[in-house]
């Protein structure tokens, strides 16, 4: 057995260490210095074919492909000539390498050709385990369209959890990059069923079992040379198990989830019929790839429409990154974009414009709804201060404060929300970019339902969800599906979410708790976290919480609680320097404020300093039953 490595947590978990982005301070005009009102934005993004708002009650037209070859063959007969991807071979280099469709077609092709007729690995599991690259996307593709079945690892694993998902998923092969290949290295010899380790970036020639990813594309396209065209003549059955995603385990031990080539394709139908992409469009890569979110809407969604991807080389890049691929969509965690609405709002506090700001809002905002749309005029500083021609952000992974979402509504920005688990590879719902509604989760994919079970008065109840993007079932274990999926008379499968909310007329979902994270006080009422969260995250003098039912020794009833990291840098610009006490008691002052907003039943009567950062999972998730046991605290009451 390797050692346990020390560093546990996904570089998503540092997104509350985002760097400040580059902005000069503010020169904003008042809006009778605005030479032209009106501009008319379309152009820059003219849309192909009918795509006009839909009717009250319709949708776009949408895609119907069965599998992602399907999509793989549509993108290579109409996108050939797009650019696709642009990554750095060093992310420290001026500039991005760009990479078309066309060769990332031919890469996939002799990648694939290369593993299942010189390497023998036709039908296998593959592990592909790394930070997102261009190797990254062009072995899932391969996999998914004839290789075999594609298991996409969290890099950031310690080395006894990676042997354990590789002899898990019984891999014949693991596809790793540099940055894991001593963690890699380490456990070989442990890892019974693999034949071939293959490393991203590399050319070294096969030395054992051991070989580079480019050896490997050089050994296909010889063999293509040669007239071999075994690899596109491999049929995809929709229905097969052609996935494995392992869960976050954030409220409970990680499962493997198998989905099918037919699950993974219906996530593009599904956003076709809500959001229209353009071929211009250019989406910002920064979650990670082994997360269905990214694998699906952030990968496979962009694919399909001819869009391109710009990778983002790590938080410290962020800022330069956006600046240089000028991305027109970001896919993100909320943590993630409340950081650079928070860099944006202190820019806009030093420049002395917060005032001038608000009331360009007020003024653009009717004015959009006449069609005079100057957003990007008026605010054009802050644009460019996040690449300039960012139009779509879409939240996704946890719910996000509604004021966050408004703000970049209001800015000009159009902001979407996704939901969905990795269970439902991964989309249930999303909202449509013809009416989005800020504060919803999204409004059900098409050919799917969401219904509530058994909901209380106010309507709430567990969200039950049967789409045709759900799993086959979790891998090697009848049991735990069988626990989370039901058929009802007419055969249909719902998958219990766990998650409480409602959903109104019109099929838009909202999220008020996980049933795991409730809190049930004695005499039956529930209390759900995330909605004292999401008022405390208005509190300044917060950077971040969490809320729990602690035990406590005597007393029957849980109390709740919350543990607090300090946002030290406010505290500091707004009280001076204070000692952990006076920091505990300014926080104090400031939840009493709180309680006031909510039945007495909900009051929080405990408080708790973390020391250091939450214990979470790499989709920025707390680890809320392994915070509560292992998280260090400052101070206590």
């Amino acid at each position: 057995m390797g050692k346990k490595s020390k560093n546990t947590n996904s570089w998503l978990d540092r997104f509350k260490e985002l760097p400040n982005l580059k902005f000069d301070r503010l020169k904003m005009e008042d809006l009778e210095h605005i030479e032209e009102l009106k501009i008319d934005y379309s152009k820059e993004n003219p849309k192909e074919g009918k795509h006009e708002k839909p009717k009250k009650g319709e949708h776009y037209p949408e895609y119907h492909f069965e599998t992602i070859k399907d999509i793989y063959v549509h993108s290579m007969e109409n996108f050939k000539d797009n650019v696709f991807i642009l990554d750095k071979d060093n992310p420290k280099d001026r500039s991005y390498k760009e990479y078309s469709y066309r060769e990332f077609g031919d890469d996939v092709e002799a990648f694939g050709t290369a593993l299942t007729n010189k390497y023998h690995l036709k039908g296998e599991r593959i592990v592909i385990i790394g930070e997102t690259q261009y190797d990254w996307y062009v072995s899932y593709m391969a996999a998914l369209i004839g290789a075999g079945i594609a298991v996409p690892v969290d890099k950031e694993l310690p080395e006894n959890e990676i042997e354990n998902v590789v002899n898990r998923a019984r891999a014949a092969v693991v596809i790793f990059s540099p940055h894991v290949k001593d963690r890699i290295k380490s456990i070989m010899s442990h890892l019974y069923t693999v034949k071939y380790f293959i490393e991203m970036r590399s050319s070294e020639r096969l030395e054992g079992n051991v070989i580079g990813f480019n050896k490997v594309l050089e050994d296909g396209r010889k063999l293509i040379k040669n007239g071999d065209t075994s690899f596109l003549k491999i049929e995809t059955d929709p229905d097969a198990f052609k996935a494995l995603f392992f869960t976050s385990g954030t409220t409970a031990n990680s499962k493997g989830v198998m989905a099918s080539s037919r699950q993974l394709a219906n996530n593009v139908n599904a956003v076709s019929a809500y959001v229209v992409l353009y071929e211009k469009d250019r989406l910002f890569s920064v979650l990670p790839l082994h997360h269905t979110y990214e694998s699906s809407i952030g990968f496979i969604v962009p694919f399909a429409n001819g869009a391109s991807i710009a990778v983002c080389q790590g938080l410290r890049y962020i800022s330069d990154n956006l600046k240089e691929s000028q991305p027109t969509i970001m896919i993100a965690v909320p943590l993630l974009i409340e950081s650079l609405y928070k860099n944006i709002m202190k820019t806009i506090r030093k420049s002395k414009k917060e005032k001038l700001v608000s009331s360009m809002m007020q003024i653009t905002n009717p004015l959009k709804t006449l069609g005079i749309d100057v957003k990007r005029k008026v605010f054009k500083e802050i644009y460019d201060g996040i690449g300039g021609n960012l139009r779509l952000i879409v939240s996704a992974a946890a719910p996000i404060d509604k004021k966050v979402g408004k703000w970049f509504s209001d800015l000009g920005v159009l902001f979407l929300q996704g939901y969905g688990l990795t269970e439902t590879s991964p989309i249930a719902a999303v909202t449509t970019d013809y009416d989005p509604r800020v504060g919803s989760a999204g409004k059900t994919i098409i050919n799917g339902l969401i219904k509530v079970d058994n909901p209380a008065e106010n309507g709430e109840g567990e969200l039950l969800i049967s789409t045709d993007t759900l799993m086959i079932g979790y891998y090697e274990d009848e049991e735990a599906t069988a626990e989370v999926i039901e058929y009802d008379e007419d055969g249909r499968r719902w998958f219990h979410s766990g998650d409480i909310g409602y959903v109104d007329k019109d099929g838009y979902v909202y999220i008020t708790g996980r049933i795991k994270n409730v809190i049930v006080t004695q005499n039956g009422k529930n209390i759900f976290p995330e909605e004292l969260e999401l008022l405390l995250s208005d509190i300044e003098e917060i950077e971040e919480c969490m809320v729990y039912g602690k035990e406590v020794e005597g007393e029957k009833e849980l109390i709740v609680t919350c543990r607090v990291i300090p946002n030290y840098e406010k505290i500091k610009e707004m009280y001076g320097e204070k000692t952990t006490k006076e920091i505990y008691d300014i926080i104090w002052e400031k939840i009493k404020e709180v309680n006031k907003k909510v039945t007495s039943y909900k009051a929080i009567k405990g408080l708790e300093l973390k020391d250091g950062e939450f214990i979470k999972t790499t989709t920025k998730k707390i680890k809320r039953f392994v915070e509560i046991k292992e998280g260090k605290i400052l101070a206590i009451k």
